[in-house]
């Protein structure tokens, strides 16, 4: 069996409906995994994608508005991977930035991505113990540049990835040694829509590329295979690490 394959494991994306998120549900299932695509909105056109490509898919809504929305979520199923990849963005100065805009964005993006993986991490670690350098499961979340730089008129989603690096790292220091490895990918200037407005803008967009080492934007088929590199046994010895897919825009 190859290293990289995901053969007989089953996954849950969150955010998986369109951009990054789907990306990774498309790019775990052609590995072999079974994905649950979960998402505020439905995730249709990502279960048919991966259908037709002859893959495993079904869809679930999950809000995760509400930070405890997956607490029960994991009970009685044979889920072995997770990635936290849904977050939502406020934008304002920080003068003008609200208590409400505060607290939607460390919801979701922080408080929903650290009780999901602690669901996760218990129904995995009732399962028996691998033996050593084998691992039960694997924990991807999607943290982001501003994880490392403190951008401008993003307090909230600034401190929230801040905080994504931070909790990747202590889990992986509470659950290595019992075989679940838990990573984070900080993904750079991705083509996506979130992103539309900042290409269709000149100076902008010419800004982000003299900047950029590789010269051109990222896919979002980038993060999808970053991730399912890392929940794969070729990445059974990486714990803790926050693997920036940026085209070198952070060693500028």
């Amino acid at each position: 069996m190859s290293v990289f394959s995901l053969a007989d494991r089953r996954a849950l994306v969150t955010g998986a409906n369109t951009g990054i998120g789907q990306a990774i549900a498309l790019s775990l299932a052609a590995q072999g995994a079974r994905v649950t695509c979960a998402g505020r909105r439905a995730c249709t056109d990502t279960v048919e994608q991966i259908t037709a490509a002859g893959g495993s898919a079904e869809e679930l809504i999950l809000d995760l508005a509400d930070p405890m929305a997956a607490r029960d979520l994991f009970d009685g199923e044979e889920y072995s991977i997770l990635i936290n990849n849904a977050g939502i963005i406020r934008r304002a100065e920080s003068l003008d930035f609200t208590e409400s805009d505060w607290d939607d964005v460390m919801d979701v993006n922080l408080k929903a991505l650290f009780f999901t993986a602690q669901a996760f991490a218990r129904a995995c670690l009732t399962r028996p113990a691998p033996a050593p350098g084998e691992s039960r499961g694997a924990i991807v979340n999607i943290a982001s540049l501003l994880s490392f730089q403190g951008g401008i008129r993003v307090p909230s989603y600034t401190a929230a990835k801040h905080g994504v690096a931070g909790v990747t790292k202590i889990l992986a220091n509470e659950w290595a040694a019992q075989g679940l490895n838990v990573n984070a990918i900080a993904p750079g200037y991705i083509a996506t829509n979130n992103t539309e407005a900042l290409r269709n803008d000149p100076d902008r967009n010419r800004a982000i590329l003299e900047r950029i080492p590789a010269g051109h934007w990222g896919a979002p088929e980038d993060i999808g295979g970053t991730a399912a590199f890392l929940c794969s046994p070729a990445a059974r010895y990486i714990h803790g690490a926050i693997i920036n897919v940026d085209g070198g825009w952070l060693a500028r």
